[in-house]
């Protein structure tokens, strides 16, 4: 598919690296012996803070702190509205009644680190490091206003921006666990520094579940499973540059804006023609004036940008393209089923995934846990 310019701005990553572990109260009668040795036994931590008076109440604390590595994927639909493009920092031309999304999706694979460590017994609070694979897929029409000023679609788009991301950011996550059913509200804040985009992405991840730890005779060794939700929100608008050489060559732009010059003086003529065919009477109509008036500004608007793309053109490799909009999640929320299988307390393996709506997604990751 040929990649336009116009949609350069148009990737979104989203970076999620919850791993469960938390504090645990024993309870039960079956469970008491493990109980009086964690509150003999004592708590031998500095981290996490209270650690030791949570352990002589008989919570089961996981290590303080931990790093973990993690894949993760994720596919989203996108509503675009509010484009604006221009030509060498030239004047910026909107295009919402021109250029018309069908369907923006965009995908994010990436390979993610979190170190983190319990500042309370309910609270775990984790950095994020990664390094990420972006492309967003546009389908989109072209539409002109015909003689009567009934919109048409004329041509269509189609096109993948694939670009490079490096993410920063933290995150938080409140928990809350007894006889092995736990509660976890996520929170992770991300910024994501994208090739071609002049500011970084911000992204607010609040992330919901509830679930159970299944423990085997090995006290040590345990199997959880979770179902949750998970909501995105990011930074809406973006702004960008990028070189017309990266997008297409030369000459292969230049066919399409003659193309667009052709269409455009076609559309125009019959514009002409209708409004000359027009009784004196007719013209007066305030009707057929809205028609003529909107056709009319609509191919100067199409001129207008089809003469700076044709002028930046012929700077060849020094010819830019500026564009500004604003985008959207098509649904914020998802549902997440989710496991984690834990050799021991030191070392756990984690896999889930997120559905319905519009966005898929998946991590899977490794964790090593350790006192502090």
């Amino acid at each position: 598919m040929k990649k336009s310019l116009l949609f350069a701005a148009l990737c979104f990553l989203t970076i999620q690296a919850f791993s469960q572990v938390y504090t645990n109260k024993i309870v039960g009668s079956k469970n008491e012996s493990l109980k009086d040795s964690i509150e003999k036994k004592g708590y031998p931590y500095a981290l996490p803070i209270w650690g030791k008076k949570a352990a002589a109440k008989g919570y089961q604390l996981p290590y303080s702190a931990g790093i973990s590595v993690n894949y993760f994927w994720q596919e989203s639909s996108l509503i675009i509205d509010n484009l604006m493009v221009g030509f060498n920092n030239g004047e910026m031309h909107n295009l919402d009644e021109i250029i018309r999304f069908d369907d923006a999706k965009a995908t994010a694979s990436s390979i993610n680190i979190r170190p983190d460590i319990w500042v309370f017994p309910f609270l775990n609070v984790y950095g994020v490091f990664a390094k990420a694979k972006t492309s967003t897929a546009i389908n989109a029409g072209v539409w002109l206003p015909d003689f009567d000023s009934t919109w048409s679609q004329v041509g269509s788009i189609s096109t993948t921006a694939r670009f490079d991301a490096t993410a920063l950011g933290f995150g938080i996550t409140p928990t809350f666990g007894a006889g092995g059913i736990w509660i976890a509200l996520d929170m992770n804040f991300v910024w994501t520094d994208v090739s071609a985009l002049e500011k970084p992405v911000f992204t607010f991840v609040f992330d919901p579940r509830v679930g159970k730890t299944f423990q085997f005779k090995n006290p040590n060794m345990n199997i959880a499973a979770w179902v949750g939700a998970f909501r995105v929100n990011f930074t809406s608008n973006t702004v960008g540059s990028i070189n017309l050489s990266e997008v297409l060559p030369v000459s292969e732009l230049q066919a399409t804006v003659d193309q667009g010059f052709v269409k455009v003086g076609e559309t125009s003529q019959q514009v002409t023609a209708w409004w000359d065919g027009l009784t004196p009477v007719e013209q007066k109509n305030p009707v057929n004036v809205s028609k003529y008036e909107a056709a009319n500004k609509a191919l100067a608007k199409a001129s207008d940008v089809l003469t700076a793309a044709d002028a930046a053109l012929n700077d060849g490799n020094s010819a830019t393209v500026q564009y500004s909009l604003e985008k959207s999640l098509k649904n914020k929320w998802n549902f997440v089923i989710g496991t984690q299988f834990q050799i021991n307390r030191h070392f756990m393996l984690r896999a889930e995934y997120g559905f319905l709506g519009s966005r898929n997604q998946f991590i899977g990751g490794l964790q090593y846990r350790f006192g502090l």
